[in-house]
């Protein structure tokens, strides 16, 4: 059995103007989100063994908070730039990379590509992923280049106003 919790980023700033997408901040809700949600799961007894990320700074950054509340170091989060406004494709092809002695993965994300992926996984839909939303799934697979033809079942759904 794996898991996999995909997570939007927290709240991001658009304070500056004229500042690239891609270097965008979180804003005092996102970084206040960004930690209340990571603890949430950890009071919840979610394991969590890789934290693979986009690059982005609002997602690195709540990757980071998430690393952190678990004892991990920021050091070991895996950024992958690629994951910046990734269609569905690119989140199997990341999958698919992971090795097979992580049991549980939080992968983190951007709309809109990260609802369209959610979407694809079982019958459970959601219309529009908010931030810092954490969507998860229990695969019955041995080795992560199975995920994207394996059994998946919905397993929760949580974001900072459920």
């Amino acid at each position: 059995m794996k898991q996999i919790l995909i997570i939007r980023h927290a709240k991001s700033s658009w304070a500056l103007a004229g500042q690239e997408d891609f270097d965008r901040p979180l804003n005092d809700r996102g970084q206040r989100d960004a930690p209340m949600m990571a603890r949430r799961m950890l009071d919840k007894g979610v394991s969590i063994h890789a934290f693979v990320s986009s690059t982005a700074n609002r997602a690195i950054t709540t990757a980071g908070y998430f690393a952190e509340t678990y004892g991990v170091s920021k050091k070991d989060i895996r950024g992958i730039k690629k994951l910046y406004h990734a269609y569905p494709s690119v989140f199997y092809e990341v999958i698919n990379k992971l090795e097979d002695t992580i049991s549980t993965v939080a992968l983190f994300a951007h709309n809109p590509g990260i609802t369209m992926f959610v979407n694809e996984l079982t019958q459970t839909r959601i219309d529009d992923m908010p931030t810092c939303g954490i969507f998860a799934i229990q695969a019955d697979i041995s080795n992560w280049k199975d995920f994207e033809d394996g059994n998946k079942t919905f397993w929760f759904f949580d974001y900072p106003k459920l």
